[in-house]
């Protein structure tokens, strides 16, 4: 394992993180605070509370998925796709560096940046709600796993799209729907039968129930599925990655 290739890279875009830290961390931060006031004034004062749990807590672990998700895609993306905007991805290509290493590096500091974010988001929600987290070893689980999967799952949209639209138009049109449809504001047990049985078709749902649970104790589906369901994505997109780079696509020419 060539380690001064991994630090290299993961050290290259961590400074590239903390050179834009407006942007890198305030920015989402700034949008999930906007997201406790008009949500916990609004409809809190109106829902008092969602199985037990008050409404403004309720939705802490859904408002740091949608962050978590969103930031995840958002850097495996860009590592990638920067490099080949710029032409400097052949200079990684003819490397002594492998697969592994190529991911661990880009991989890595794309989860280390969404891990950060979500304990700061996680932080921030305890000025403007009360918390408890029932199980933070489960939680630190789920946030890890999630940041690791999303941000394999960017590093494959970094590598197909060939435009800067493509690069932003399945987390705006396909993520970010997903996971205001997943429960992050409500239980989806509060919908009609049908439309439940409708939502459980979107897996951004087993991921915030599993995270919910940690902080919680409950959730919308058990753990047992969200973990499947979690370790299952992040398997595929493990492996889809790896071919992507062993085979060259849309990376050669």
């Amino acid at each position: 394992m060539n380690w001064h290739a991994v630090k290299a890279i993961y050290r290259f875009e961590m400074a590239r993180t903390f050179r834009t830290l407006g942007q890198s961390i305030a920015a989402p931060v700034m949008t999930t605070s906007l997201y406790f006031v008009v949500f916990g004034s609004a409809i809190g004062s109106r829902i008092e509370s969602v199985g037990g749990v008050p409404y403004g807590a309720f939705i802490v672990p859904g408002l740091i998925m949608l962050s978590v998700l969103t930031e995840s895609i958002s850097n495996g993306s860009f590592g990638i796709y920067m490099p080949k905007w710029a032409g400097t991805i052949y200079e990684l290509l003819s490397a002594p560096v492998s697969t592994p290493e190529i991911l661990m590096g880009y991989v890595g500091a794309a989860a280390t940046k969404s891990v950060m974010i979500g304990l700061i988001i996680l932080a921030t929600s305890t000025f403007f709600v009360p918390l408890q987290v029932l199980h933070p070893g489960w939680m630190l689980c789920f946030l890890l796993l999630t940041s690791f999967t999303f941000s394999l799952f960017g590093f494959m949209l970094g590598i197909w799209a060939d435009s800067w639209e493509k690069l932003n138009i399945v987390p705006m049109l396909v993520v970010t729907p997903l996971t205001f449809l997943g429960g992050s504001f409500y239980s989806i047990d509060m919908l009609p039968p049908v439309w439940r049985t409708v939502t459980l078709f979107n897996p951004v749902v087993y991921l915030i129930s599993g995270f919910r649970w940690s902080f919680h104790g409950t959730g919308d589906v058990s753990l047992a599925t969200s973990l499947a369901f979690i370790l299952g994505f992040l398997a595929l997109c493990l492996a889809l990655t790896s071919l992507m780079i062993r085979r060259g696509w849309r990376l050669r020419h």
